[in-house]
């Protein structure tokens, strides 16, 4: 028998069981799904390359200005599992529209942004667009193609993060010094505005489906793999995130680059995680729990190289380069690890994935202002090491054993 409480969490049921598999893939819409995701990362990474001349002119401190990835990823943990309760009656190319539209809507604020508030604005609305695209972008792949290409669609999608990677850091820093850096985020909006497009044109109708309640939601939580896989990104992305904010102020205070080689030097960072991608979904294919394993402890092996011989520009450079190629597998990790762990309640395990991702960039971005404005630049490094080491432990001994999840 079901009580009222118990009814009351499953209000928005409306099936737990999956849809009707598509016998032809509908490329296209897969296509913008990338774009999707292409301009997203775009838009959430630029601060990280921008650090220095926003802080400058909106006149706040370094650790500050830090603080606009903090407000996104409080906002997209928020977001992401709720998303698929709020909009369980809304078809799902409506709301992808609507959530490519935030982006556009987010970056035209922060290009026009006149003091910190209005940049945390800016990146608050980001959060909402970020948080639930990547909550339903999975669900919504696995109806777009048949499930034999299902592998083949979620490399497309995941394909946009690796180019967004290779451009957004070193474009935004090179485009900032040469037109400003509110100018980055004109070129963002501009990229969200086709990609709208493109989505008005390729996505079909996808009426929701497998949609889930707050008490399936706690009932996945629940599940011994999502646990593990919750802590696992918990200590990998606060790890990164508390480093890879501030990587622009350490190549400038400790190397000593100008603003031509951080450049460089953040294009060979998106250049490896565009490797690491192709690199991870190869070894994902083989053993998971390698690759969730390898790549955070290259994270590690990385902050300790900056940490010893970060004064080296030849060391600083090989550093974050081979960091750059270790994050780009996490992806393609994380999303196998979910989804095999939760095939039943894709949209609830993307929701809880995507929190936990904005709770542990949130707590990296906080932790690593405060290491930053009270101990130095080098201090959010020291943490990102540590962090990521415990995510490789994490992942070798509590990690999926091959062919279950148990």
């Amino acid at each position: 028998m079901t009580d009222p409480a118990t009814a009351a969490l499953d209000a928005p049921v409306l099936s737990s069981a999956l849809p009707e598999e598509r016998t032809a893939p509908a490329w296209g819409a897969v296509v913008s799904l990338a774009l999707g995701v292409f301009g997203l990362v775009t838009a959430e990474f630029l601060p990280a390359s921008l650090l220095t001349p926003m802080a400058h002119d909106l006149g706040v401190s370094e650790g500050a200005a830090g603080q606009a990835v903090t407000a996104t990823a409080i906002v997209g943990a928020i977001a992401a599992p709720s998303m698929a309760i709020m909009t369980h009656r809304l078809d799902r190319k409506v709301l992808m529209w609507v959530l490519t539209l935030l982006l556009i809507v987010s970056s035209l604020i922060a290009a026009f942004a006149s003091s910190l508030t209005m940049l945390l604005g800016a990146r608050v609305v980001l959060g909402i667009a970020l948080g639930g695209f990547w909550a339903m972008s999975g669900a919504m792949t696995m109806r777009l193609v048949p499930a034999y290409l299902l592998p083949r669609a979620m490399s497309i999608v995941l394909a946009g993060v690796s180019v967004a990677t290779v451009c957004a850091a070193p474009i935004g820093a090179y485009v900032g010094d040469i037109w400003g850096w509110r100018s980055a985020f004109l070129i963002a909006a501009i990229v969200g505005a086709v990609t709208l497009l493109v989505q008005v044109a390729t996505i079909p109708s996808l009426p929701p489906a497998g949609v889930a309640g707050l008490r399936t939601l706690l009932d996945v939580a629940k599940r011994p793999a999502i646990r593990v896989g919750l802590l696992f990104i918990l200590l990998i992305a606060s790890g990164h995130f508390a480093g890879f904010t501030y990587v622009r102020a350490f190549l400038e205070k400790v190397p000593v680059f100008d603003v031509e080689n951080v450049s460089l030097v953040l294009l060979a960072f998106g250049i490896g995680g565009f490797f690491g991608n192709l690199a991870g979904g190869f070894l994902v294919e083989r053993s998971l729990k390698l690759a969730a394993g390898l790549a955070p402890l290259l994270i590690a092996i990385s902050s300790l190289l900056l940490l010893v011989y970060g004064a080296s520009p030849a060391m600083s450079a090989i550093a974050v380069t081979t960091w750059g190629f270790a994050f780009g597998a996490i992806p393609v990790a994380v999303q196998t690890w979910m989804v095999r762990a939760a095939p039943d309640h894709a949209e609830s395990a993307g929701g809880l994935m995507v929190a936990a991702f904005q709770v542990a960039i949130a707590m990296g971005a906080i932790f690593g202002g405060l290491l930053v404005d009270n101990a130095g630049v080098a201090s959010a490094f020291g943490y990102a090491g540590l962090a990521t080491l415990l995510a490789a432990v994490t992942a070798f001994l509590l990690g999926p054993k091959k062919g279950t999840f148990a």
